[in-house]
């Protein structure tokens, strides 16, 4: 970060310029233009250069920030710029000689402040551009979280979808115009939620209370994925997650993806993962998004079509699932694909596809696992074991 650049931005709390640091104060006095939102803008009515409000939606910005290179550029952002903030979304477009940023408390700061809560055991998201379901894998009784939203009336929105998926019991403490002279605290509950006029910015504290958390182990209940019966079932799934073995960063081709649970058990293992889903029944696709939404894992990418031609194109993955269909067509146009490193597993249930695995298996190694699973069910007035079929699963490195 420069000591001269051409763009600083500048955080900004509720108090205007009461609350900034003098090196915000002088990087405001000597810029040539300034822009921020209309509400951030009214803010600091004395400026005396060029004022340019931003546009939504935000990007459109953007652009119009980059013709003013080369003057004195003052950005105005909520508290701190790289806390849920404009800050990352500029800078990733810039040089590092070309900004500095001076914060001012965020608005987690300041919930925090208020409610006597410890950032660093207290979740933090920015819900006020997102899904309220991002939120949802991490809802836990007892987790407490804060969130911002978009404006007054998304309160009553998060209170409603926090009662539809079972967290209504939850205290919600809604913090208006936190920093400021507008400031306002009040306490409900989502299931109870009748507050209205609330003033932006707001956000929310969650002190979750529900009986349906999502568990954090691979092998999810099937009940959290709706399906038509095309699902890989939570043991064999939980087996396959294992052998898949996410990590931060990497990308899964999900190849037959069914339910999509897969898909999102891999993304549910960490927020850096990434993953494509192939499925070839639109009808499914659709519920794979849907069910991708739900749980919070917006980010997967689901392609409609037939494998291996709908692979053509996709980014290069760090490991692969065959869930259905699996061919030695298939096989070899995913070896082909996969780079070296890469994992690949496969499940087979028919005796040919058990027979092509093993033929792999004996080809290139790795690991090939028989699973037969049994669940007690009635027999007359007793209970007795009903089998599965057995699945085949070969697992491997290139």
């Amino acid at each position: 970060m420069s000591d001269n650049p051409w763009l600083t931005i500048v955080g900004l709390g509720e108090d205007g310029p009461d609350g900034l640091a003098p090196a915000s104060l002088k990087a405001l006095s000597e810029a040539e233009v300034v822009m921020g939102a209309a509400r951030h803008l009214s803010l600091l009515p004395d400026l005396r250069c060029e004022t340019i409000v931003w546009p939504v939606p935000f990007a459109d910005g953007v652009p119009i920030l980059m013709q003013q290179r080369g003057r004195k550029t003052v950005v105005l952002a909520s508290g701190d710029p790289f806390w849920h903030g404009a800050g990352g979304s500029l800078t990733k477009l810039l040089d590092a000689g070309e900004w500095r940023s001076l914060p001012a408390p965020s608005t987690m700061a300041l919930a925090a402040a208020v409610l006597g809560w410890p950032l660093e055991q207290t979740l933090t998201m920015g819900l006020h551009a997102a899904p309220f379901a991002r939120l949802r894998p991490h809802l836990a009784t007892g987790e407490r979280a804060i969130v911002t939203l978009r404006d007054g009336a998304a309160v009553a929105d998060f209170a409603a979808w926090l009662s539809d998926i079972g967290f209504g019991p939850s205290d919600l403490t809604v913090l208006e115009a936190l920093g400021g002279p507008r400031a306002r605290i009040r306490h409900t509950t989502a299931n109870a939620m009748t507050l209205t006029e609330i003033a932006h910015p707001v956000s929310v504290a969650l002190d979750a209370k529900g009986t349906d958390a999502l568990p954090q182990a691979s092998g999810r209940p099937d009940q959290f994925f709706d399906n038509d019966g095309q699902i890989t079932k939570r043991p064999i799934r939980a087996l396959t997650l294992s052998a898949l073995a996410p990590l931060p960063g990497e990308h899964l081709w999900d190849i037959g993806g069914g339910s999509g649970s897969i898909a999102i058990e891999w993304l549910l293992a960490h927020p850096r993962t990434e993953a494509t889903s192939v499925e070839i029944n639109p009808e499914r696709a659709a519920r794979i998004r849907t069910n991708a939404a739900n749980l919070g894992v917006d980010r997967l990418t689901v392609v409609t079509g037939a494998a291996p031609e709908a692979l053509e194109g996709l980014a290069q993955p760090d490991a692969v699932f065959i869930g259905g269909g699996v061919s030695e067509g298939m096989l070899q146009t995913v070896w082909q694909n996969m780079p070296q490193g890469a994992r690949l597993v496969a499940n087979a249930v028919t005796l040919e596809a058990e027979v092509l695995l093993a033929n792999w298996h004996s080809a290139h190694g790795g690991e090939l696992l028989r699973i037969e699973l049994a669940h007690a069910n009635p027999l007359g007035r007793k209970r007795g074991w009903k089998s599965s079929y057995p699945i085949v699963q070969w697992s491997v490195i290139k």
